[in-house]
């Protein structure tokens, strides 16, 4: 798979909204796939809101929330297994647990 600069895809996705031109020849000219054309206007529709669908904005989002889960999920075991660890060792010297 090809990956083109946004610039590019903004650009060919300017012309194709404002040209007469039928999207397979634009396609054509600007050596990309109708369907990779057809593909960019989506995402351009979603993104301006247009379009239900998740902008590039949510996505990230989402993957900095998951980042952020899966670091507080593994910060909560190891405080789970520490607590489970000293709470043995108190039971283990006979203290009391309150």
């Amino acid at each position: 798979m090809k990956a083109f600069p946004e610039e590019f895809r903004r650009d060919v996705v300017e012309i194709a909204r404002s040209s007469r031109e039928p999207r397979k020849k634009i396609a054509e000219d600007f050596g990309i796939s109708p369907a990779t054309l057809s593909n960019w206007l989506k995402a351009d529709e979603v993104e301006n809101g247009s379009r239900d669908g998740v902008t590039k904005d949510q996505v990230e989002e989402l993957r900095q929330l998951r980042r952020r889960t899966r670091l507080l999920e593994q910060e909560n075991e190891v405080l789970r297994r520490a607590a489970a660890y000293l709470s043995q060792a108190n039971l283990k010297l006979g203290g009391s647990p309150k």
